[in-house]
């Protein structure tokens, strides 16, 4: 088990990016947006391969798919998150 820091990085950023694509990809199905939801999840499983080829021949990887599942998350609803085109609708009271 020999560890590759440059392996280690791009695990890193390509589990950040996934992470990334899987809010944008949940935003579009809560949006009900069908083509955005579908170009956002192959962009998914596209970016999450790459990590889970490089993790599963050594385990140290997982640390960095860690890290990198949190800044993409993070980020994400962070530094890219728009408000609604539209404000919700305002709950009813119980009856």
């Amino acid at each position: 088990m020999i560890f590759e820091p440059w392996i280690g990085a791009g695990v890193l950023i390509a589990t950040a990016a996934t992470d990334a694509a899987y809010v944008k990809f949940t935003a579009s199905v809560v949006s009900k947006r069908p083509f955005s939801a579908a170009n956002w999840s192959g962009i998914w499983y596209m970016l999450s391969s790459f990590a889970v080829i490089s993790y599963t021949n050594n385990w140290v990887y997982v640390g960095f798919a860690i890290v990198g599942s949190w800044i993409g998350a993070y980020g994400t609803l962070k530094y890219f998150h728009h408000e609604p085109s539209q404000p919700a609708a305002p709950l009813k009271p119980p009856a």
